[in-house]
């Protein structure tokens, strides 16, 4: 293994007994409820926004403990987002990290409410955490919220909903996915700088910049792959959103470009990084990592 690797399995499993701490346990009323949020959660998943919060927090000299809680929180909100999107009123989807989703383990409404309760626990988290100070943990709630709300994740879902079937110009579709993908990518790598000493303004534009990109390189890779691996391989069912007549990098541009926009957007996010050498090491390889998925 690289270093790179080890680094990236020891965060995974870091973050495993931190999200498992995090969470009600099983054994505490309502236990249905929080038997699916801890399914929705633990055992499966890269951890990609925990290992982006780690990585963009090695920019500022933060402390691996004052960095659990926003990198729980982020996953926190995104699980929630998974297990919203998998319900029949979304993508109605029954396959997520290569078990059932939420809704069919357990049922529509309980799925429902883990969701819910999925999205709160990610703020008590960062609000009650003893390991940053006031400003950081109000810094970090806003972020998070502004990611997560109507003009980043959720209100990226509501144009995806109303894109269906119709016929988005590229410019369209890299606004819908700067808020319904990028959004919380950006937040977590702007919620690692925040553990730390303060970036300057032209160095927070620069890591900005990168998070934009790699968020961007995160959906057209997404989409590369929907076309073109199995469901057994994926985790989730392959072919959906083409089945769904939903506008895709692969569906606009056609495969071959979309490789190619892949290329552009991964070189963009390693130049914005470029100015801070070793001390984003971490943060490249995260993002050669994403990109490494689809060539």
């Amino acid at each position: 293994m690289t270093d790179f690797e080890h680094w990236m399995a020891a965060t995974q499993e870091r973050m495993e007994g931190a999200l498992a701490r995090c969470l009600p346990p099983s054994s505490q009323v309502p236990a249905r409820l929080h038997d699916a949020m801890r399914y929705a959660v633990l055992g499966g998943g890269k951890r990609v926004r925990p290992l982006l919060v780690f990585a963009a927090g090695e920019l500022v000299d933060a402390r691996a403990p004052a960095l659990e809680p926003p990198a729980c929180a982020v996953e926190l909100v995104h699980a929630y987002s998974l297990v919203h999107d998998d319900l029949p009123c979304m993508d109605d989807d029954v396959l997520r990290r290569g078990k059932p989703t939420v809704h069919v383990e357990f049922d529509y409404a309980t799925a429902l409410l883990a969701g819910d309760a999925l999205q709160t626990q990610a703020f008590e988290v960062l609000a009650g955490s003893a390991e940053l100070g006031e400003t950081q943990r109000l810094q970090m709630v806003a972020t998070l919220a502004r990611a997560a709300g109507s003009r980043g994740m959720c209100g990226g879902q509501q144009i995806d909903l109303d894109a269906v079937g119709q016929v988005l110009s590229e410019p369209e579709l890299e606004m819908m996915h700067i808020h319904k993908t990028g959004a919380l990518i950006r937040a977590a790598v702007h919620m690692g700088t925040l553990a730390g000493t303060p970036l300057s303004a032209a160095d927070a534009g620069r890591v900005d910049h990168f998070a934009k990109q790699a968020g961007l390189l995160f959906q057209v890779v997404d989409d590369i792959l929907d076309a073109t691996t199995d469901t057994a391989t994926l985790g989730k069912t392959a072919g959906k959103d083409q089945a769904a007549d939903k506008p895709t990098y692969v569906s606009i541009l056609g495969l071959a470009a979309a490789r190619t926009k892949a290329r552009d957007l991964l070189e963009a996010a390693l130049e914005a990084l470029s100015v801070f050498g070793a001390r984003a090491a971490r943060l490249s390889a995260l993002a050669q990592f994403i990109a490494r998925r689809s060539f």
